[in-house]
């Protein structure tokens, strides 16, 4: 109740459902830009309720809140295709700006291809999922979403400030590490294929080729 009361005094319309099935019920009935689940719920836990709205409407962004930090338990929520994960405590702040993050983030991608044709891989953006014949992965948010601006601006240059400001919020020198890590991850994705290659432009940022 807190929540809802500092999310309308600052113009948001937030919906309040205090079960899982309730939460279902009304998503169905309703239209909503983003869904903020507690992971614990009566009735139905905000997993397997992620789980039911992701498979009508793979686009809809999703943040967990939960008081739970355990690596599997945040692993999960990515996996089902969560946008962000944040744990109590936490600020009301901090809540609002990574909604508006993950709002933009998924405004935009709306407005984009869904799909890529990357070498012998698909990059579908909306259910985050990179597929190369029969092996599907599945991706991290910010995996995803590095890997579509990668795709966004294909054969050009990718500036590290662009994509630090739009993915993380903030350019710094955490941040920026953070992104060399998830680079290097997707380079691990593309090692078997010769026809695809993220390279540095020093100074710059990165560029993806696809031969």
């Amino acid at each position: 109740m807190i929540l809802k009361a500092y999310l309308d005094s600052k113009g948001l319309i937030a919906t309040l459902c205090t079960n899982g099935e309730e939460a279902l019920k009304c998503f169905n009935s309703s239209e909503f830009d983003i869904c903020l689940f507690d992971v614990v719920m009566p009735l139905m836990d905000g997993f397997t309720l992620a789980k039911e709205i992701k498979s009508s409407n793979p686009l809809m962004p999703i943040i967990f809140l939960t008081a739970k930090n355990e690596q599997d338990d945040i692993l999960e929520g990515f996996r089902i295709g969560a946008d962000d994960y944040i744990t109590k405590p936490f600020s009301m702040d901090e809540l609002l700006a990574r909604i508006q993050a993950v709002h933009r983030r998924s405004s935009r991608s709306m407005t984009k291809p869904s799909t890529y044709q990357l070498g012998g891989f698909t990059f579908d953006a909306p259910r985050h999922t990179l597929t190369n014949g029969d092996d599907t992965k599945k991706l991290t948010s910010k995996e995803s979403d590095l890997l579509l601006m990668l795709c966004e601006n294909i054969g050009g240059t990718l500036e590290r400030t662009k994509a630090l400001e739009q993915i993380w919020d903030e350019n710094s020198f955490l941040n920026a590490r953070s992104m060399d890590v998830y680079i290097t991850k997707l380079r691990k994705y593309f090692k078997d294929d010769p026809h695809v290659d993220i390279v540095n432009v020093h100074g710059v940022g990165f560029k993806l080729v696809v031969k």
